[in-house]
């Protein structure tokens, strides 16, 4: 009987010891996605929610790649990004749109698309850079401070995506706000945040080692300053 209850005893022990282990791993993968969205919520704007001149003027305007079609069209998120940027350029709030994206294929020129994209839609041809090694966010914030020597800019994305890009810009030299592209009402769905708790974990690993991107190239200044 002494042992029967000592076995009890030592699984009860375990139970509480793997139970407190749990929930302190949860907490650790929770804590960067909370502290993205408390952190940005002061810089963040919705622009079917605030009048668009009363966004925060910056040079630059980094517009996130978010995929193409086969036709050679962007996605309908890219779509939402590409003609938010436009309305900021367009209202005097940025000047110059970094177009970031994936061309790590001869057959999918993500920027180029982008490019053609805001060009069509009323943007000058010369306002528009592309970075053709945007592969990721990462990527895309730590070419934007090391080749395009930006230090200040707006980001462009949809709204659960921006307070991580938004973290990431800021560790990696690039002061910013954030702009929430004009969305479908499944921006908030259960898949994307939990896409972006995932993500998030990830970053910190990245913002903590700071591995160098997959491409970096020659340093192309934009002079950011307003």
């Amino acid at each position: 009987m002494k042992h029967i209850k000592t076995f009890i005893k030592s699984i009860k022990s375990h139970i509480y010891i793997v139970t407190a282990l749990l929930i302190i791993a949860l907490i650790v993968l929770i804590a960067p996605l909370a502290y993205d969205f408390i952190s940005t919520s002061g810089h963040k704007y919705d622009t079917s929610k605030v009048n668009i001149n009363s966004i925060p003027y910056n040079k630059v305007g980094i517009v996130f790649g978010a995929g193409i079609l086969a036709n050679g069209q962007p996605t309908t998120y890219l779509k939402y990004r590409l003609d938010t940027a436009i309305n900021l350029y367009k209202a005097h709030r940025i000047s110059i749109l970094l177009m970031s994206g994936d061309n790590s294929i001869v057959t999918h020129n993500e920027p180029l698309v982008m490019k053609n994209y805001a060009v069509k839609n009323g943007v000058a041809y010369r306002d528009i850079v592309v970075d053709y090694a945007g592969f990721d966010t990462y990527d895309t914030c730590y070419r934007a401070h090391k080749i395009f020597g930006l230090t200040k800019a707006t980001l462009i994305a949809q709204g659960y995506f921006l307070p991580r890009a938004m973290t990431t810009c800021k560790y990696l030299g690039v002061d910013n706000i954030g702009v929430a592209s004009i969305h479908p009402t499944q921006d908030y769905t259960i898949n994307y945040l939990l896409r972006e708790f995932i993500s998030t974990d990830k970053m910190v690993l990245q913002l903590v080692f700071k591995p160098n991107p997959k491409v970096l190239g020659h340093p192309l200044s934009l002079n950011s300053s307003n």
